[in-house]
């Protein structure tokens, strides 16, 4: 990967962005697109939103959303100990133990998630899944008085992991859902800058997409795109405890290229275009097969006001919703070829009405 790129993706892995609080990962991504994009606004939701070649009569949209899934602080008790609310849907099996940061007013608060120790544990505390109500955080405060010192109800809390590199190409970090999103639809723009499209292009790092697809919908709105592509990650399942998964998820291997899909909230000329290109340049791919609505940003913006051409490009991830998620960076560089070629090889005059240039062949 390109040291600028990669930079990038540093920087923006390391910005902490629970949905409802993106504004560190935000700030990150206009950093980057600084010079770069024809304009670059915030909303007042607080997706950026990059545009080129803006006065061209054809809008594409790309939507990656910079969101995280987090916690955050519901109640201090007497002691000085934290209890919490989630931010999206979390795992409480992999909760336990976990470091955190508080992001307080003040600054970060390192704390760690409590967890009863094994040895204490009755038979079938042991056995069931630990309930979001009896887990607490410890931020090593004397008492509720200097807990509140630091930390107030209300405050944002992530989990403490930083990216690292393994082996093979391969990253960790927590958040790749979907700051990898993110991350690919602003390299997308920046080397479209550089191929002067004949379309204009909008790329947007979205927010609030955990809970509910909302800066998709917010923004798709506001640019009203004729194409819009969302980057998010897919469920790889080339690892132990998921082979089973096979029959539902197909064959996807971390590292195999970006995953296309197809069903209902795939528009056929698009998706079709998109495979295309991909055979034409050489770019490895893999399909996943969506047979109703996504539930990524892909399906807010198919159905935004009277409809648009919608498809979702994935990242193939490992571990997703848990602490430490994988994905592969040879994946990233494809995805951003893949979705730069697909953009501008499209002219101001194409449509992509399903059937239509089928029908009129035939007549």
């Amino acid at each position: 990967m390109e040291k600028l790129r990669q930079e990038f993706l540093e920087n923006l892995m390391a910005a902490w962005c629970p949905s409802g609080f993106e504004e560190e990962g935000q700030e990150v991504v206009r950093q980057r697109l600084a010079g770069v994009a024809e304009e670059v606004r915030t909303d007042v939701h607080g997706n950026v939103i990059a545009g080129i070649s803006i006065g061209a009569p054809l809008r594409v949209m790309l939507a990656g959303h910079v969101d995280e899934i987090g916690l955050m602080v519901s109640h201090i008790d007497d002691n000085g100990f934290l209890y919490f609310r989630t931010i999206g849907g979390f795992d409480t099996n992999v909760l336990g133990g976990q470091r955190v940061i508080v992001h307080g007013e003040a600054g970060p608060v390192q704390g760690i998630l409590g967890r009863k120790a094994i040895h204490l544990m009755t038979e079938e505390e042991r056995k069931a899944a630990p309930k979001i109500e009896d887990m607490f955080i410890d931020i090593g405060a004397k008492d509720a008085k200097d807990a509140k010192k630091r930390v107030r109800v209300s405050d944002p809390i992530t989990i403490d992991v930083a990216m690292k590199y393994l082996a093979n190409d391969k990253i960790v970090s927590r958040g790749f859902d979907d700051r990898v999103g993110a991350f690919v639809v602003t390299e997308t723009l920046v080397e479209l800058a550089k191929r002067q499209p004949k379309v204009a292009v909008w790329s947007v790092t979205t927010v609030q997409e955990e809970i509910g697809l909302r800066g998709a919908k917010t923004s798709a709105y506001g640019i009203d795109p004729h194409v819009g592509i969302a980057v998010d990650v897919g469920h790889a399942s080339d690892y132990p405890s998921v082979e089973k998964d096979k029959r539902k998820l197909g064959d996807v291997k971390i590292g195999g290229g970006p995953i296309l899909c197809r069903g209902p909230n795939i528009n056929p000329v698009v998706g079709a275009g998109i495979e295309k290109t991909a055979k034409a340049k050489k770019i490895p791919y893999q399909f996943q097969a969506e047979p109703s609505g996504t539930g990524t940003d892909a399906n807010a913006i198919q159905l935004n006001r009277s409809g648009v051409a919608a498809a979702l490009v994935s990242i193939p991830n490992r571990y997703m919703h848990t602490p430490v998620e994988m994905v592969s960076l040879k994946d990233l560089d494809h995805t951003i070829r893949l979705l730069v070629e697909y953009i501008a090889s499209l002219k101001p005059t194409d449509t992509f009405v399903p059937g239509v240039r089928q029908r009129q062949v035939t007549r």
